[in-house]
């Protein structure tokens, strides 16, 4: 039985406008660069630049051009509209807006492209400064492509020959396998090919000059390697009968090692990233200073030519059917355009606000630059100030970064939780890291402290923390534990 009745519901939607601003928030300067110059492809109806000649409102009048009612009930054929007619810039052939003023003798002016190889190219022209025989050159190239990205070969000898009689249909013994090792061991960077950490470093001791240090690194790393690795110094003095200088010379040695020798060619091979900051803050004359990047704030406006299309689509006294849908597809195109003009400056004032809040709340830090005067802060606080929703806020702070006079920051760096001092103040958790780095880096390190240790002198200076919440904030600013830190 069917049955109506009347429902009341309510519920929260995004409009499309709404939906591309907070995308266009979250983005950014390159990215956004990149997604204005996407857009300005996408609509013809959007231009850069100065406005002349009229005012930005009169696109806002776009829905005043007058249509029949009609209209919408009519079906128009795709084949019969001539959009070509109203967009007069298609009618210039290409070659009329090209120019050649260059003579023959002129400098080449293009960006040259460095030419890389990848690691493993690398090694592979350097086995052909060895004389290998066939048989060989094959095994060599197969435990070079086996090398991992930090230089290792993480597999065993008889996996490896396995593995190439099954795969490649190469058939050797182990003994020939360790032999054409040794030739790989040779190779730069020094270390490269080892099966393990002790191995690598063995392999670049043997590379250097010998000296009483050298040779004193080397059997420490062949047969006190885990005693060396755990920091038992007074082990390694009783051991070998020397004094702490002797020790010290022969661990300087192995602390210049590469524990990973292929990752610094890869780190070399990768291009440079530079970081575009969105905000900038200087101090002037003691007071704090704010400008948005000005590639956040490109000068858009809706063209002029289309507007004249529609001026004259509205002037015309017989309209027909082409000209009705090629001006529906003009009047699409200007509110898109008006929309995406309407959310790049909602965007600024969204930008600029957001950190200019948050510039006045943590003032003393960007006055004096002491991390240890950043006050806490979570996203609710700087929502409330500036009336936005945290995920705005959120969006504002994830990825945009502000240059200040200490350097170019996240601005989430800003933001921590609040902890109780000894005398009920909120203090930043950021501020607690700060002094609990300080005192480590202070401390003996012959006799590093352990956390209990730490814990007590954080409560002596007024930060009651817990030993458990120490060995956090400790991993946090990636320090390792106090044995790992002891030094001769």
């Amino acid at each position: 039985m069917l049955r109506q009745n009347l429902q009341l519901k309510l519920s929260q939607k995004l409009s499309p406008q709404q939906i591309q601003l907070m995308k266009l928030i979250q983005l950014p300067t390159q990215a956004f660069e990149q997604r204005l110059k996407e857009e300005m492809v996408e609509n013809p109806a959007l231009e850069s630049g100065k406005e002349d000649e009229y005012e930005q409102d009169e696109y806002d009048t776009a829905d005043d051009y007058d249509y029949d009612d009609d209209y919408d009930n009519e079906h128009i054929d795709a084949d019969e509209i001539n959009i070509d007619e109203y967009l007069s810039d298609d009618e210039i052939p290409n070659y009329k807006t090209q120019a050649n003023n260059y003579s023959d003798d002129d400098e080449d002016r293009t960006m040259p492209f460095a030419a890389t190889i990848s690691f493993h190219q690398s090694l592979i022209e350097q086995l052909n400064t060895f004389i290998l025989n066939d048989s060989e050159r094959e095994i060599a190239e197969f435990l070079v492509g086996s090398i991992d990205d930090m230089g290792y070969i993480r597999r065993s000898i008889p996996d490896i020959v396995d593995d190439m009689a099954f795969t490649q249909g190469i058939y050797t013994d182990e003994q020939t396998v360790e032999h054409v090792l040794h030739i790989i061991h040779q190779l730069e960077p020094a270390g490269v090919g080892a099966r393990d950490l002790q191995e690598c470093l063995l392999l670049q001791l043997k590379q250097k000059t010998p000296t009483p240090a050298i040779e004193m690194a080397t059997d420490i790393i062949e047969n006190q390697f885990d005693a060396f690795t755990k920091k038992h110094y007074d082990k390694l003095l009783s051991k070998y009968n020397i004094n702490q200088d002797e020790l010290r010379s022969a661990i300087d040695e192995i602390e210049r090692l590469n524990p990973k020798p292929g990752g610094s060619y890869e780190s070399n091979s990768k291009p440079i990233e530079h970081v575009v900051p969105d905000f900038a803050i200087k101090i002037v004359d003691g007071e704090l200073e704010l400008n948005l990047n000005g590639r956040n704030a490109p000068e858009l406006h809706v063209s002029k030519d289309y507007q004249e299309m529609l001026q004259s689509y509205k002037d015309t006294r017989q309209k027909s059917a082409q000209q009705k849908d090629a001006v529906q597809f003009i009047k699409q195109k200007l509110d898109s355009a008006k929309w995406f003009i309407d959310a790049i400056r909602q965007r600024q004032e969204t930008l600029y606000v957001t950190m200019n809040a948050i510039m006045h709340y943590q003032e003393e830090y960007f006055l004096d630059g002491d991390e240890t005067k950043l006050k806490p802060m979570i996203l609710k606080d700087i929502a409330d100030l500036v009336g936005l929703d945290i995920s705005t806020v959120s969006r504002v702070a994830n990825s945009k970064y502000v240059e200040t006079p200490y350097g170019t920051k996240l601005i989430k760096e800003f933001f921590s939780e609040a902890m109780k001092n000894d005398q009920g103040e909120d203090v930043s958790t950021l501020e607690i890291k700060k002094i609990l780095q300080n005192v480590i880096e202070a401390e003996d390190k012959q006799k590093p402290l352990p956390d209990d240790k730490l814990a007590d002198i954080l409560k002596e200076k007024g930060y009651p923390i817990a030993r458990r919440t120490i060995a956090k904030y400790r991993e946090q600013l990636d320090i390792p534990v106090a044995r790992m830190r002891k030094k001769i």
